[in-house]
């Protein structure tokens, strides 16, 4: 028997954001694993109660409070890399990716500024 109570549901989180709760960035990962390879601690929020998740983020250029969606990637690391069959490590999973808002160009006309 395992700890913990029985589940009492299920919530999608693909269609969520989330918050950074806090990141870092490992330098000696492991082989075949990216380097470097931040990590986050997210937090969803869903019908009042939060949900908090640990995952692989798309950028090392995160910080506290980002605003983060999951992104499905087919190969979260190398198979190859290793000495265990490439077979048994082969796996897709969710990385997070920032949904920050890029501005490419501002200009101006009028006093009144627009973004391309």
């Amino acid at each position: 028997m395992g700890l913990g109570n029985e589940p009492v549901d299920t919530v999608n989180l693909l269609e969520c954001t989330a918050e950074v709760v806090t990141w870092t960035k490992a330098t000696a990962t492991p082989p075949g694993a990216r380097e470097p390879n931040a990590l986050t601690i997210v937090e969803f929020e869903s019908d009042d109660e939060s949900v908090r998740a640990i995952g692989q983020v798309t950028t090392a250029e995160i910080t506290t409070g980002d605003r983060v969606e999951p992104v499905y990637v087919s190969e979260l690391r190398d198979a190859t890399a290793g000495i265990r069959e490439p077979y048994s490590r082969t796996c897709g999973g969710y990385r997070f990716k920032p949904t920050w808002v890029v501005i490419t160009k501002i200009y101006t006309v009028s006093g009144i500024y627009y973004t391309i």
